[in-house]
């Protein structure tokens, strides 16, 4: 599964040597193309990938993982899954890249920070955007799978955008997120009234400034 995703690049294989890379992981039911409209308001410095979600829903729509959406409810065995083929894609391309950022909306975020708390040491960033963070007490298989502990020594920066009133993401799954994100990684948390389940234009104006002081300005 490792090397079989859809990949949107925002350069040709031969550019992207020595750059930073920002991972863009769209949320349930979207697809590659989903969050490429961010790029323009983002850091050109970077060599953008957006990853297409590997289990088909129909009509071009993605899941990560199954999802249900009512609930939010999810086989915790299939979240860790997903979290590792993606890695088997992110270790054959990371070398080339001076660092790799991941930014996820939704699904995406939890895509994100699952990530980030089992190879912590691997990133310079995190963006979650109206997401959440998973909750390994949820169900089985995930004891011991995050490495929370090496992941507060690295104080790696979060950005965590929302909206108050979020209507997709419930209130546990926010109050989890919160407290795993205030006691482990170096946490910039902006509230955003009217974005609903969405991202403002001012909220991009915030993640291109945290990605320039965090990633490309961090030496």
């Amino acid at each position: 599964m490792g090397g079989s995703y859809e990949v949107i690049w925002t350069r040709d294989e031969s550019e992207r040597r020595g750059t930073p890379l920002l991972v863009l992981l769209h949320g349930y039911g979207a697809n590659a193309q989903d969050l490429m409209g961010l790029v323009p308001g983002l850091p050109a410095e970077f060599t953008v990938a957006a990853v297409q979600a590997p289990v088909s829903m129909g009509y071009g729509s993605y899941t990560w993982f199954d999802l249900d959406v009512e609930r939010l409810a999810y086989s915790s065995q299939a979240a860790r899954q997903a979290v590792e083929d993606l890695w088997e894609w992110l270790a054959e391309v990371k070398d080339q890249h001076s660092s790799v950022t991941l930014l996820g909306f939704s699904m995406g975020m939890a895509m994100a920070t699952s990530l980030l708390r089992t190879r912590p040491d691997q990133f310079a960033a995190v963006v979650g955007l109206s997401g959440f963070a998973v909750d390994p007490e949820r169900g089985e298989g995930l004891e011991g799978y995050f490495d929370d502990a090496a992941l507060t020594a690295q104080q790696v920066p979060l950005f965590w955008g929302r909206d108050q009133q979020d209507p997709v993401i419930p209130a546990e799954q926010i109050d989890y997120t919160h407290s795993w994100a205030t006691s482990t990684v170096k946490l910039t948390k902006v509230l955003y009234a009217g974005a609903g389940h969405g991202i403002v234009p001012q909220e991009v104006s915030h993640i291109k400034e945290f990605l320039t002081m965090t990633v490309l300005r961090r030496d």
